[in-house]
């Protein structure tokens, strides 16, 4: 969808989705130590994984609303793979988000920083599956 969207289209829909990103769960704000750092990403970028009663996978992320495409990249993997199952998670594609279309719109920096996000879940998630 993002990739056949004009280049403006595919902005407003990236900045909507910074909108939707769910905030914290309160047991999380109150401990940020369970709260895994993207050090890679040039904004202070924060997740967790947790695995719920039916085998899924819950995202959480913390992204400060001052980067609002980081923030919006993050807004799609929470919409996209919240409560998928590890193996679907494992399964997306390394360059997912240059897919997207996002080089038009994103610096090579914060794109390098999308894909750490991406690394980072996934190895959270593969974590998960092994335990």
């Amino acid at each position: 969808m993002f990739r056949s969207a004009p280049k403006a289209l595919r902005l407003q829909a990236l900045l909507e989705y910074s909108r939707k990103l769910p905030a914290l769960p309160e047991k999380y704000v109150e401990h940020p130590e369970f709260l895994q750092p993207v050090p890679e990403c040039t904004s202070p970028f924060f997740l967790v994984t947790e695995r719920d009663d039916q085998g899924g996978m819950n995202l959480f992320f913390k992204v400060p609303e001052e980067a609002p495409t980081v923030r919006g990249y993050a807004g799609i993997l929470h919409e996209a793979l919240s409560g998928e199952d590890p193996d679907t998670i494992l399964s997306v594609p390394d360059s997912f988000y240059l897919d997207m279309g996002l080089t038009e719109l994103i610096t090579p920096m914060r794109l390098r920083g999308m894909g750490a996000i991406l690394k980072r879940l996934k190895s959270d998630v593969q974590e998960h599956a092994q335990a």
